[in-house]
């Protein structure tokens, strides 16, 4: 009868001993697992932020380039609320601020609002802004007769209560 129970130990300890070596194994199985995961990720990333820049430009080629900014001076108390672009009696984006975004503006962000393919020659940029100074309603608007050459082009338009600037880059 000890013989039985001492074999029953023995047998269980060897059940017991076989479980946590199966555990660890396991565990490192899955450790290893994750770590390829997480590389499979940073793969797939990387290769997504290549086909983004590739699909940029195959999208836009250098030489009809053309992409449009806005910006605001820092601090300003003027917050706009939306913008709308007009490139050549074509409406080309109309876009509406969040109030982060405002932030964003005012503290010397600036943002791409509109990109495209512009042929060389004249064009005719018109831009609407509606927006609020020290709670009152503020609308603004301005013209830019643009020049485009070959190679790429970037405008900014800056905003403010008083108007709308513009400068070519």
């Amino acid at each position: 009868m000890r013989w039985n129970r001492l074999i029953g130990l023995m047998l269980m300890l060897c059940m017991m001993c076989g479980v946590a070596q199966a555990e660890q194994v396991n565990k490192k199985q899955i450790k290893g697992l994750d770590e390829q995961v997480q590389a499979i990720k940073r793969d797939v990333l990387s290769i997504s932020t290549q086909l983004n820049l590739l699909e940029e430009k195959l999208l836009y080629p250098s030489n009809t380039y053309m992409a449009f900014f806005v910006s605001m001076d820092k601090g300003a108390k003027f917050s706009p609320d939306s913008i709308h672009l007009t490139l050549d009696n074509k409406n080309v984006a109309n876009y509406i601020y969040s109030y982060k975004e405002v932030q964003a503006l005012r503290e010397g962000g600036v943002q791409r609002v509109f990109t495209s393919n512009v042929t060389t020659g004249e064009h005719n940029l018109k831009i609407s802004v509606i927006g609020k100074e020290n709670g009152s309603k503020v609308t603004n608007s301005g013209t830019h007769d643009l020049k485009k050459g070959v190679g790429p082009q970037f405008v900014e338009i800056h905003l403010s209560a008083t108007g709308v600037s513009f400068r070519d880059w």
